[in-house]
């Protein structure tokens, strides 16, 4: 079975960091873009950041621009969202996808994880 899982949500103070992972196991999805959500209660799901498959196109939402980073290793596929400066507002569940197509479109994406949760106190 295909599968994208995410790991390293928890609980951190405001000013603080955390890095998530993203793997993918029972296909190769070296050829996909990934991308990175969140969802608080209450709110729309929103596009936080996404890569290429190449690893050199990146986008940032312009609310964690400057302080969340995406990255990727394509053997195994694993994709990392380091998040620095964190604030209350950040406080999500926060889910991984992949797409053939556009990195912005939510719509676009094919594989979904199941999502782990972030938590910031202030």
């Amino acid at each position: 079975q295909v599968q994208l899982v995410e790991s390293g949500g928890g609980l951190v103070q405001a000013g603080g960091s955390l890095g998530l992972s993203c793997v993918a196991s029972g296909r190769t999805f070296s050829d996909y873009n990934i991308g990175w959500f969140r969802q608080a209660p209450g709110k729309e799901r929103e596009i936080v950041a996404a890569i290429g498959w190449k690893g050199q196109i990146t986008y940032y939402a312009d609310s964690v621009k400057g302080r969340f980073t995406i990255s990727r290793d394509n053997a195994p596929t694993t994709v990392y969202l380091q998040m620095n400066s964190l604030k209350p507002e950040d406080t999500a569940v926060y889910n991984c996808a992949a797409t053939r197509g556009a990195l912005t479109l939510a719509k676009a994406y094919s594989y979904w994880g199941q999502g782990t949760q972030v938590t910031v106190s202030s």
